[in-house]
């Protein structure tokens, strides 16, 4: 016993030398002093596992090595509404963690490369307006002007579209609005007086007028404006389905960069319509157990299943679309419907009382190496997996919206 206290009181004089030195910026979370209480609301006992199991974000999906993560940016936007909310520091130092292992004291983005262009890599960036705004440090300014800098020159479709990255020319996904929109709205109204929302609003124009299907009232996955993709239809370029997932990028897409736009500008309202639309037709959509299909208005087709990624991002843009007043109150039972059937069919909690999130589509795209054609097949053939960071980040907005 007294050795075992010795060692410990050496560990810890070390570590306070570290720390007085620079050397150690914070300790990992002591995974055995975290309880997950069922007393706790859904948004904290799925927070608090996540943390229990991964006590650096950055292992979030078993990485290897730290990764500039769009959907683990996700993830800690949601942490930061957390602790914006409870006031607990532990959620703070998770998401501020992340960040120090990227930014470093110069404001240099480890890992990124402004001249690979992709969206993706502009989503983890979110992170650093509120960190800026509580810590005063220069270096997460930097940052973020790194990455508002990257639209100056990124590549741009005939009509003015961002590319959804550098490797996929002229193509504009669903996904890219989530990514890159809600970013470029925050920075150019907080710093620029708002002067690009004008060309935030015309990414959303463009996908809303050229992957909208008439005939199921819902969203194609994407569009090539170049109409040279195999995947592309030839006379408009549309992926070949709908997928649930892009449609949740699109929904959150929408009621986040709606923060940024005041109520004098004139594209508010035709946000505020499209967001609409959305919430109308995916209602249609909804299964009577609360979620959405993979491939939404193909439900009785074989092998299509209940998704609970793009389940709970539906979850989080109506709920927070009507909490807005971009919708009207109706929808909020349509959220509360949606929450309601993932605890009930995708939610597990296990002996630990630790939270898991089940039936996530582990990735889709399309086009790339090996090739994805946009099929159904394709989209059934992606594998169902169990807590990957598209679920856990979109079920903490739900439940964070909804405060369940």
């Amino acid at each position: 016993m007294i050795i075992s206290q010795k060692i410990n009181f050496y560990k810890n004089v070390i570590i306070l030398l570290l720390l007085c030195s620079g050397k150690v910026i914070a300790q990992n979370i002591d995974q055995s002093q975290i309880v997950i209480s069922d007393n706790l609301k859904w948004s904290e006992r799925m927070a608090l596992s996540i943390i229990k199991r991964h006590p650096e974000a950055w292992k979030i999906d078993n990485h290897e090595a730290p990764k500039w993560d769009y959907k683990i940016g996700m993830i800690l936007t949601a942490y930061q509404k957390l602790y914006s909310n409870t006031n607990n520091a532990k959620y703070y130092d998770y998401v501020k963690e992340y960040a120090d292992v990227f930014i470093d004291e110069i404001g240099g983005i480890k890992k990124f490369n402004p001249e690979n262009h992709s969206l993706d890599n502009i989503n983890a960036g979110k992170i650093l307006f509120d960190l800026y705004y509580k810590t005063k440090e220069g270096k997460y300014l930097t940052a973020l002007k790194t990455l508002r800098n990257n639209f100056d020159d990124y590549p741009r479709t005939p009509s003015g579209g961002f590319w959804h990255k550098k490797i996929y020319p002229n193509q504009m996904w669903l996904d890219g609005l989530y990514m890159a929109e809600p970013f470029y709205a925050r920075y150019t109204a907080e710093f620029e007086k708002g002067e690009k929302l004008n060309d935030v609003a015309h990414q959303f124009e463009l996908l809303h007028k050229h992957t909208f299907d008439e005939k199921t009232d819902l969203y194609f996955h994407a569009w090539d404006e170049s109409k040279q993709m195999p995947w592309a239809n030839k006379e408009t370029g549309t992926a070949p389905h709908i997928w649930l997932r892009a449609l949740g990028w699109y929904g959150m897409a929408l009621v986040d960069a709606l923060d940024y736009f005041p109520k004098d500008h004139p594209k508010r309202s035709e946000l505020i319509g499209y967001l609409n639309e959305l919430a109308i037709a995916v209602s249609k959509y909804q299964d009577k157990s609360g979620l959405w299909y993979q491939i939404p208005n193909l439900q009785k087709q074989k092998g299509n299943y209940l998704e609970s990624s793009g389940s709970s991002m539906l979850v989080y843009a109506l709920a927070k679309g009507v909490h807005k007043d971009y919708l009207p109150l109706k929808f909020e039972k349509i959220a509360n419907k949606g929450f309601n059937g993932l605890i009930k069919n995708v939610i597990k909690v296990d002996k630990n009382g630790e939270v898991h999130i089940t039936q996530v589509c582990g990735s889709a795209g399309l086009g790339g190496n090996p090739y994805r054609d946009g099929s159904f097949e394709y989209y059934m053939s992606e594998r169902i997996v169990t807590d990957n960071s598209h679920g856990l980040g979109a079920f903490l907005l739900a439940a964070i919206e909804l405060d369940k």
